[in-house]
C-alpha cells in the first residue's frame, strides 16, 4: 500500500510539472501578444497583428487570459511544492525502520537535560578551578634559594 502511495505521488508530481510547463508557455504566449501601452518594443514586432487577426476585443480577452493562467501557474507552484514536500518528508520517514526510529527516539529521551541553574553552577566551578591554577602558578620558583635573614650580632661579652 505505503509503495503505490509513493508511486502515485510521484507520477502526480510528474504530471502536475507538465501542466505547469504548458501553462507557463501559454502565459509568456498570452503576454507576448498584448498590445503595449507605450507602443515601444512591441510596436517593432507588430503588435498591432492581433487586431487584426482576432478582432477589436482582443485586448479584454488577452487580459483576462493573463489573469488566469497567472492564477493558474501561482496555484501549480503551490499545489507541487506541498506535494514535493510531502514526498521529502515520506522518503526521509521511509529510510529508518521502525525498529531505528524507536531506538533514535529512546536515545534521544535519554539525553539528560541540564537547567540553567545547573550550567551556571558548572560555569562557577570551571572558574574557580581555573582561578586556583592561575594562583598556584603565580608563586614564585626561583633557581636560588633566598639568603637567610641577617642575625643580629651576638652580644659582646665582658
Amino acid at each position: 500500500m505505503n509503495l503505490f502511495l509513493a508511486d502515485s505521488l510521484n507520477i502526480s508530481i510528474q504530471l502536475l510539472f507538465a501542466v505547469l510547463i504548458v501553462v507557463s508557455l501559454l502565459l509568456l504566449g498570452v503576454v507576448l501578444m498584448q498590445r503595449p501601452k507605450q507602443e515601444g518594443l512591441g510596436a517593432a514586432f507588430g503588435a498591432a497583428i492581433t487586431d487584426q487577426a482576432f478582432g477589436a476585443r482582443t485586448t479584454d480577452v488577452l487580459k483576462k487570459a493573463t489573469v488566469y493562467f497567472g492564477s493558474a501557474f501561482m496555484l501549480l507552484c503551490l499545489v507541487l511544492a506541498m506535494l514535493i514536500n510531502r514526498q521529502h518528508v515520506k522518503s526521509s520517514e521511509s529510510l529508518l525502520s521502525p525498529e531505528m526510529q524507536e531506538a533514535a527516539a529512546k536515545q534521544e529521551a535519554s539525553v539528560p537535560v541540564k537547567t540553567p541553574e545547573e550550567l551556571q553552577q558548572e560555569e562557577l566551578r570551571r572558574r574557580a578551578a581555573e582561578a586556583e591554577a592561575a594562583a598556584a602558578s603565580e608563586t614564585p620558583v626561583s633557581g636560588t634559594p633566598e639568603a637567610p635573614a641577617p642575625e643580629t650580632p651576638p652580644a659582646p661579652q665582658q
